[in-house]
């Protein structure tokens, strides 16, 4: 008999095989684990294989019958907590054991097994499936990484993967042509500093910063890179005559103290040379002090671009604009920590990044008045998204403010703000990957990875563009 209330997809001995291949199984009673560790009790009780997608849980049962079950995310479920939790009971066979029903004969019949029913102990509560870092991770050909900005701003192209289930090769300047009247776009407004110092130590050996924040007028957290790190009072000796101290160590950065009248801003703006990111296998030429920055960027302090931003034009913004729709800006000081690598397989255990980031009053209330007129919320890049939901986690609405986010979105995450994402193609196991999986559905983005490699877009700071839409908004 069929199982009320539970969403099952009893799947035949004869699928096994195909079924296998697709979760990276080897066919065998003891296959290798999709995932690591125990993921809920049922599974470190019974040693069940388990595998997590868009759809909810694929479960091998594995004593005795090949049985699966796929536990979708129906009406029934709802995530709370960093967990899926049913809000309606399982339905049991004595204490706590979960009738399980599969697939024998044909024609199809769902039979009650009761061996399964006196092992299998599933609780209420299931603990969310731990990431793997694999599970983000593609195979980018190395000549899709853009290395120069297209021949004119703007003229890149566009992927248009709205929920719609369609996939559309366009350029760039289609992107009106998607909005609505009373839209909202909301931008990031920082600007790219020269932030990159070269020098020397003063008792040799040559040394290269990168001004992650300015502290005050003559204070700097920096990355150093040397060939031995730089104890607190060691003087560094930077091209142009620029003199600094290290004072202090502060985890992966260090802390320079520099000397003189000129502030770090003035030093940098003087003798800072502009930092490209580490994928750009070539130093920053005359067309980068223009192209790796926006067209609306006004507070400096940032160390990488708001890439997504360097497609816009100022005839596209007023199109933008002639179509209904708004604008809205934020500061997001994105950090070279923007470009650091997961190194752990276990997702959650990645340390995120901090950042500083201030919403405006005026785009707290621009956001609230878009969404009572039913309007969408089109966040430009994955920076805007992270200090949009970050000024949003603490109540679900959007509020004004400032301070440093560390914020790690990952799928399962909710997102309260941003309805449409505007991005570009990100590295493979990276948390800018993460994001627009969560923000659109893993299998939406492996599938429009797998499309975009096909079809060579251009990847990363200098690439091409892609629309998504938020998976449980539009």
């Amino acid at each position: 008999m069929m199982v009320p209330d539970f969403p099952v997809q009893p799947v035949n001995r004869a699928a096994v095989g195909a079924f296998d291949a697709a979760v990276g199984l080897d066919g065998q009673e003891n296959a290798r684990v999709a995932v690591p560790g125990f993921v809920a009790r049922a599974a470190a009780m019974q040693r069940q294989l388990l595998r997590r997608d868009d759809d909810g849980f694929l479960v091998r049962v594995a004593h005795g019958w090949f049985l699966y079950f796929r536990l979708r995310r129906a009406a029934s479920q709802m995530v709370q907590n960093g967990g899926i939790l049913l809000d309606k009971p399982l339905p049991v066979h004595g204490r706590g054991r979960l009738k399980a029903a599969f697939q024998t004969a044909s024609p199809p019949q769902l039979r009650y097994n009761r061996a399964f029913s006196q092992r299998l102990c599933v609780p209420r509560f299931f603990r969310r499936l731990p990431m793997l870092l694999s599970d983000f991770d593609f195979h980018l050909p190395e000549h899709l990484i853009a290395q120069h900005p297209p021949a004119e701003r703007g003229a890149s192209r566009l992927l248009v993967a709205l929920p719609d289930g369609t996939l559309r090769d366009e350029t760039f300047a289609f992107l009106p042509q998607l909005v609505r009247a009373g839209d909202l776009f909301v931008f990031n407004n920082t600007k790219v500093v020269k932030a990159r110092l070269f020098g020397q130590k003063e008792s040799g050996g040559r040394i290269e910063a990168l001004i992650e924040r300015v502290l005050d007028a003559h204070t700097a957290l920096a990355h150093i890179r040397a060939s031995k790190s730089p104890k607190p009072g060691t003087v560094l000796l930077f091209d142009g005559g620029i003199r600094a101290e290290m004072t202090e160590r502060a985890g992966e950065l260090f802390t320079l103290r520099f000397a003189g009248e000129q502030s770090v801003w003035q030093i940098l703006e003087r003798h800072g040379r502009l930092p490209l990111p580490p994928y750009i296998a070539r130093a920053a030429a005359a067309e980068d002090e223009a192209r790796y920055q926006t067209v609306y960027a006004k507070h400096q302090g940032a160390v990488a671009a708001p890439t997504a931003g360097l497609h816009f034009t100022e005839a596209l913004l007023a199109e933008l604009e002639a179509r209904g729709a708004r604008t809205a800006e934020i500061t997001l000081h994105v950090g070279a920590g923007t470009f650091q690598p997961v190194r752990t397989e276990n997702v959650a255990e990645h340390k995120m990044h901090s950042e500083w980031y201030d919403i405006p009053a005026e785009t707290a209330e621009a956001v609230a008045e878009t969404k009572a007129l039913g309007g969408r919320v089109w966040a430009v890049g994955t920076t805007s998204v992270r200090a949009l939901e970050s000024a949003a986690r603490a109540t679900g609405c959007l509020s004004a403010g400032s301070g440093d986010t560390d914020i790690f979105l990952t799928p399962g995450c909710r997102f309260n703000v941003a309805d449409c994402l505007i991005t570009n193609f990100h590295l493979p196991k990276s948390t800018l990957l993460m994001l627009v999986s969560a923000f659109a559905g893993t299998e939406e983005i492996r599938r429009i990875y797998r499309h975009a490699v096909e079809r060579e877009y251009r990847f990363f700071s200098y690439g091409d563009a892609m629309v998504l839409g938020r998976k449980e908004a539009v």
